[in-house]
């Protein structure tokens, strides 16, 4: 994997250490950063198949839902 290069300004300096928790680096938070970028991306390609398919996934209206608890 290549390296990848980040010169920090003022600002992102100061909200790295802002999030960092005990024992972290500035590296971890920069990876749990780019984690909830990861779960925005998957919300918003969640969002979009859901409006070009709404309704995909869901169970009929006849069905109360009361099978996916055991009863």
């Amino acid at each position: 994997m290549a390296d990848i290069s980040f010169r920090p300004n003022a600002e992102d300096e100061r909200i790295i250490r802002a999030a960092l928790r005990e024992g972290e680096r500035p590296s971890d938070v920069i990876r749990r950063a780019l984690r909830r970028l990861q779960h925005e991306l998957w919300q918003e390609r969640m969002r979009r198949d859901a409006r070009r398919e709404p309704g995909a996934g869901l169970p009929d209206e006849q069905d109360d839902g009361w099978r996916y608890f055991g009863f």
